[in-house]
């Protein structure tokens, strides 16, 4: 009867452990499509802040009065950052692209000052940058301005379609970790349904009789979700090892909002599909439990 009894115990530990790792499995695939939702909106801000918008100034603007445009642009609600170029500087580095100074049989400099704009995300958008571009033309200093449009407007294109699928991805995966995770925990309680009818029959409430079930899928959510968020920051940390801009993309609120979800997934879908298994067998008569 001992032997018996630890066996019995021996299977119920191995299935419990089992149904940790598969529904970790389950739970790191939901938080790598919640961090690719959350995550997906900084990208789009790190890749339109990053456009350039270049602003050629006039040939009569001195340094000085270049510097000083610079510090009232750089009040614009719309400017993130810019960076200014002087006639000198930028004579310096066209030498060093051709290999010779051109003012030396030129008698002058021919190169112009500029200013780099990197907008904010939410002006990286065709109808803002008209306005903007307009605005800024009817500056006389402002000799000349380039932004690259086509580009802009097919990363804004590019970014509104991998919004959309990521969403579409979240909503599937969620509807099959629940699947999966119901399939796993039916499975673990299927092998007790003899005990769940005997304890019906001994006069034992449906609440007195879920309750260790709903209990111990609390413990295997919370494990599980734990599995998962360690696998999830390791591959955090293995993309910050590779390239450690990856956390002006990933930041710690992100972070958090996906241990967080992840974990009250894996606590209330556990519940969940326990409640429904364990009800489901409480419905069932003595003579349809051997037919199942």
């Amino acid at each position: 009867m001992g032997i018996k009894k630890k066996k019995t115990r021996r299977r119920r530990s191995l299935q419990v452990v089992t149904l940790c790792i598969s529904t970790a499995m389950v739970l790191v695939l939901l938080g790598m499509v919640v961090f690719s939702v959350l995550t997906a909106r900084n990208l789009s801000a790190y890749v339109r802040e990053n456009l350039t918008v270049t602003l050629m100034l006039a040939d009569e603007l001195t340094t000085p009065e270049a510097e000083q445009y610079c510090k009232t642009l750089n009040r614009k609600t719309y400017v993130s950052h810019l960076t200014f170029i002087s006639k000198e500087q930028a004579l310096k580095e066209l030498t060093e692209q051709m290999g010779i100074d051109p003012s030396e049989f030129a008698g002058f400099n021919p190169t112009q000052s500029s200013v780099e704009l990197q907008l904010h995300a939410d002006y990286a958008n065709s109808d803002s940058l008209r306005w903007i571009a307009a605005e800024l033309k009817k500056d006389a200093k402002v000799q000349e301005l380039t932004y690259p449009k086509d580009m802009i407007d097919s990363v804004n294109k590019m970014l509104t379609k991998i919004n959309i699928v990521l969403l579409a991805l979240a909503v599937l995966l969620l509807i099959v970790s629940f699947s999966l995770i119901n399939n796993s925990i039916r499975l673990s309680i299927y092998a007790r349904r003899f005990s769940i009818h005997t304890m019906k029959l001994v006069g034992a409430s449906w609440g007195f009789i879920r309750r260790p079930f709903i209990r111990r899928s609390v413990t295997i959510g919370l494990v599980s979700a734990l599995l998962a968020i360690l696998v999830l920051a390791g591959c955090v940390y293995a993309l910050y090892r590779y390239d450690n801009n990856v956390l002006s993309i990933i930041r710690w609120e992100e972070m958090g909002i996906v241990a967080a979800a992840v974990t009250v997934a894996g606590v209330l879908i556990s519940m969940l599909c326990t409640w429904f298994s364990v009800n489901r067998f409480l419905r069932m008569k003595a003579g349809e439990l051997y037919k199942i």
